[in-house]
């Protein structure tokens, strides 16, 4: 089959999700903010300090990171009008302008601020873990159900090989990059804060003070009980210390010095006395869990562990082991629950990789668009901002999917950018009205409308 190739006058767009982009925007109040900031060096606001932000999300929110994208989109009519924008900037002013704004920490407070705002704004769901109540041996209620809303922290690194970026040097996964740290809440995984930092910096550098502000953050959507959840990196006692009464924490701990052979005494020891438990998970294989109190000088209280050994003395293949093999996983914790239930809820924080991932790949954040580490770090931030809009998009596009019998959890961001936003319509303007026009085989038309319905 062959077809004739002709172009046609009327105003076609490949991207009609950018309306929902736009629709978020002008829930926050990031107009107001951005364009009452003064930032050094900006001596002309013909495109104000928002357009500029709108513009770049909306280059985030269909996975381009480059400022050079923005250049097809300068004489799209569609894509100014959805972001409410009175001009695109060209890639230079974008470039130029993203560099001077990202020198001043007010923009990164700004931009975070408003994008976790926005979450309480739209009332997106902000799934809890639901804790059951613990009861004693005469099944007393000793603590009532609980619903604690997670907050997983993590340092991720980007693979930034071959450049001569400011801050690229070697990271703990053998490459050279960056090695920023995010941090989410909720079970679906909204972006709640995140800072770039050099490859080499170690995970614990400043993460006591990344922890507070991540609370504040945090306080600013929801006053519920929250549960952070960290990695044997972030295993200090200065990050304990920043929690209150109102937040609860798992993590991971460095055993450091500590020998495996020393927590299997103390397991067996525990189960003996019939504190602790031992589970023969096959013939060979024994996982011991327990809990025990460990004093620290900086705290004047005992700080309560949580552990898993696991003895093997045959293979999984049934070979015989001639030298026992131990594995000992132990865990600071502020929850009063069993050394099982704290190492499940662990297992958990695993998940925020696949944030991670998302981030990198589906929103093309891997290697930072910047020589400047300043615009790198701000680009990451605008970045969060982004994702938080892709994801509300689509976990209400899982909520009004066939009235909600869609059985997930959490709808993919690169799902998100390839079925939603990047929706092919017709505008057209009639009656003094814009409209955007769907083909009548488009599979997400109704999702699309009732996502609209929803955000306007």
């Amino acid at each position: 089959m062959k077809y004739l190739i002709e172009q046609s006058d009327e105003m076609l767009t490949t991207h009609s999700g950018i309306a929902l982009v736009g629709l978020l925007l002008k829930k926050t109040d990031i107009n107001d903010r951005l364009n009452q900031l003064h930032i050094d060096g900006i001596i002309s606001l013909e495109i104000s300090n928002r357009d500029i932000v709108a513009a770049y999300i909306g280059l985030l929110c269909q996975g381009k990171s480059c400022y050079d994208h923005i250049e097809p989109f300068r004489k799209d009519m569609f894509f100014c009008q959805a972001l409410d924008m009175k001009s695109v900037p060209s890639s230079l002013t974008l470039r130029q302008r993203l560099q001077l704004m990202g020198v001043t920490t007010e923009t990164d407070r700004i931009i975070l601020e408003e994008s976790v705002k926005l979450i309480n704004t739209v009332e997106a769901p902000l799934t809890p873990i639901i804790l059951p109540a613990i009861k004693d041996n005469e099944q007393n209620v000793v603590f009532p159900e609980r619903h604690l809303i997670p907050c997983e922290a993590d340092v991720s690194c980007m693979d930034n090989s071959k450049t001569k970026k400011e801050g690229v040097s070697r990271t703990y996964h053998g490459y050279d990059g960056f090695s920023p740290m995010f941090a989410y809440i909720g079970l679906e995984g909204y972006a709640l804060n995140g800072e770039l930092r050099d490859g080499k910096t170690h995970w614990q550098n400043g993460t006591p003070e990344f922890l507070a502000e991540s609370i504040r953050l945090a306080r600013l959507i929801t006053d519920s009980p929250l549960l952070f959840r960290l990695d044997s990196g972030n295993d200090s006692i200065d990050n304990i210390l920043k929690f209150t009464n109102r937040e609860d924490y798992i993590i991971k701990r460095n055993l450091r010095k500590e020998s495996p052979e020393k927590w299997l005494a103390i397991a067996k020891q525990q189960v003996e006395a019939k504190t602790g438990t031992c589970v023969e998970v096959r013939e060979g294989k024994h996982v011991y869990y327990g809990r025990t109190l460990i004093h620290r000088k900086e705290s004047a209280e005992p700080l309560s562990v949580a552990y898993k050994v696991c003895e093997r003395t045959i293979k999984d293949n049934g070979q015989i082991l001639l030298i026992l093999e131990i594995e000992a996983d132990t865990y600071w914790t502020s929850l009063p629950d069993s050394a099982e239930t704290i190492v499940h809820l662990y297992e958990e924080h695993e998940t925020s990789e696949q944030f991670h991932s998302e981030i990198k790949t589906d929103m093309d954040l891997e290697r930072l668009p910047s020589n400047n580490f300043d615009y790198n770090d701000l680009v990451l931030r605008i970045g969060l901002f982004a994702y938080n809009i892709l994801r509300i998009i689509g976990q209400i596009s899982i909520k009004v999917e066939q009235n909600g019998s869609v059985k997930v959890s959490r709808r993919r961001l690169k799902t998100v950018i390839q079925n939603i936003i990047y929706l092919a319509s017709r505008v057209v303007y009639h009656a003094r009205y814009y409209k955007l026009r769907f083909s009548v085989y488009c599979p997400w038309f109704n999702i699309f409308r009732s996502i609209y319905a929803v955000l306007e």
